[in-house]
């Protein structure tokens, strides 16, 4: 989890989880919406791929991206049941 939260830590990376959710992209599509260097984007691509956010595929000559969701659900579920075990307020001791 420590991977995930540190993937989702990084804007360029919340960025491209965006793209993502509207269409699956390659790498070249994904850095033509950025103004950084295409060894940076996958650098970013690498980590969200290692965080089991985003998987790839090779489609020909290019590598597609696809979100992947499954592990945020995984994530959300774990912050609910924190939550769930503190939705009542702790009473003051005296």
């Amino acid at each position: 989890m420590n991977t995930l939260f540190k993937a989702l830590g990084d804007e360029t990376r919340r960025e491209i989880l965006a793209m993502l959710r509207e269409r699956d992209m390659t790498a070249g599509e994904i850095a033509d919406a950025f103004h950084i260097s295409k060894p940076s984007i996958s650098h970013h691509l690498d980590l969200l791929r290692q965080a089991g956010l985003v998987t790839s595929e090779r489609n020909g000559q290019f590598i597609l991206y696809t979100l992947n969701t499954t592990v945020l659900d995984e994530a959300l579920s774990w912050v609910m049941s924190l939550k769930s075990k503190n939705d009542s307020p702790k009473k003051k001791k005296r």
